[in-house]
Formats: C-alpha cells, structure tokens, sequence
C-alpha cells in the first residue's frame, strides 16, 4: 500500500506543482532562452529505478558542451562553464524542478536516492549497486541533504591540490550508499514527509544541523 500511495501522491504533487509554479518557470524559460548559449532544457541518462538508464531534465546551467571541457562531470563553486543564470539556479535548487516532469511520468519520486550517471554509478561499491535503485530516484533524498555543500567540498579538495575524482569515489560515494541504504531500511510516508520538510529548512538555512535531529541512526557524515 506504501508504494501505492507513494506513486498517487507523486502523481498528485508533481502535477499541481507544475502547475503552481508555471508563473516561475516559464519567464525562467525566457531568461535562458535569451541568455548563455540559448538553450533551455538539460537532458541527460542517469541510472534509475532497478538500475536502468533514463533521461533525467534540468534547467541549463552550464555550456551545452561542459563534460567534454576541463573538469569533466565534475561541477565546483564558481566553474567557469557555469552561464549567466546558472550560479543562481543551481545555489537556489531551481535548476532541478523540471525533474518534477520526470517524476509525473514515473521516472522518478519526489523522495529517494539522487540519479546519478553511469561513470558515477560505477564508483559506487558493488554491493551499494545491487540495492540503491530498488526504490525510484527521487527529486531530495537523505543523501542530497547531507552532501547540500557538495560543490563547495568538491571545489575545497581542489584547491588542495587533491584529485577531486579520487576524494569522490573513494570517500563520498562508499558514505553516499550507506546513508541511501539506511533510507531504504527506514523508508515510510512519515520518513519521506520528514525529508521533504528538512530538505526545505536546510535550503533556507544551509547550516542547519537539523538532519541528525531528526533522523535517528543515520550514519555520521565523517568529512
């Protein structure tokens, strides 16, 4: 009955949200249309639900050929490839509403673990790729919540010197999986209700510790 319910109210959320934010998004739609490379959408294959492939949607935030460039998939603070509207869609999340879309078709839920591409999912340990996607991928998760900063400790490691690949496959991923595996022990409606609340709290206040109040026995981000 939880999936069930789960899926009705995906439907339901992501379909009025479309709606309500419609004043929003579509003079965003404009702004990128008329600024950077002219492009609006971002459109790119994450791994999903049962581990398989899907096209996730974005708002453009970065030159259309940015993976090929220096840095690769991996985005820092302040990166160069970033467009003019970029910086302020991505600090503000609005970069990723159009998943909303995604969700509404059944992609993707509002709550579970974050999409990631397949160079991403393969540095996963092998027994976090067996059971991350047994549950859809979701628009915030537990995971998104702790790792809020990450483009700043990302862009920290670089300025060390460090390989940021190496710190991302080594460090963030292996806790990444743990902290997706306890989501999935403790998965309920209360569970995604409290997740969806904290993801709100900590956008509006970034520094806020509220993560670990309100979610017993999450593991302890150790970095």
């Amino acid at each position: 009955m939880y999936k069930l319910f789960k899926r009705l109210a995906d439907i339901f959320a992501s379909g009025i949200a479309l709606i309500i934010l419609s004043p929003l998004l579509i003079p965003i739609m404009i702004g990128l249309k008329l600024t950077g490379e002219g492009y609006i959408w971002y459109k790119q294959e994450r791994i999903g639900y049962k581990n398989k492939p899907f096209l996730i949607w974005k708002f453009a935030t970065m030159l259309l050929n940015s993976p090929n460039m220096s840095g690769g998939v991996i985005t820092t603070k302040r990166d160069p490839r970033i467009t003019p509207m970029g910086g302020f869609l991505r600090k503000s999340k609005i970069n990723e509403l159009p998943q909303l879309i995604n969700i509404f078709k059944g992609d993707m839920s509002v709550v579970g673990p974050r999409p990631v591409m397949k160079v991403s999912f393969d540095a996963y340990p092998k027994h976090v790729q067996q059971v991350i996607y047994n549950v859809k991928p979701g628009l915030t998760g537990i995971g998104s919540i702790i790792f809020r900063d990450e483009e700043e400790l990302i862009t920290e490691v670089k300025n060390r010197g460090e390989d940021t690949w190496e710190f991302y496959s080594q460090k963030i991923y292996p806790f990444k999986g743990e902290v997706e595996k306890w989501y999935q022990e403790n998965e309920s409606f209360i569970t995604d209700i409290k997740i969806i609340i904290v993801t709100a709290t900590v956008i509006l206040k970034p520094e806020s510790e509220i993560v670990y109040k309100w979610f017993k026995g999450l593991p302890k981000r150790p970095f």
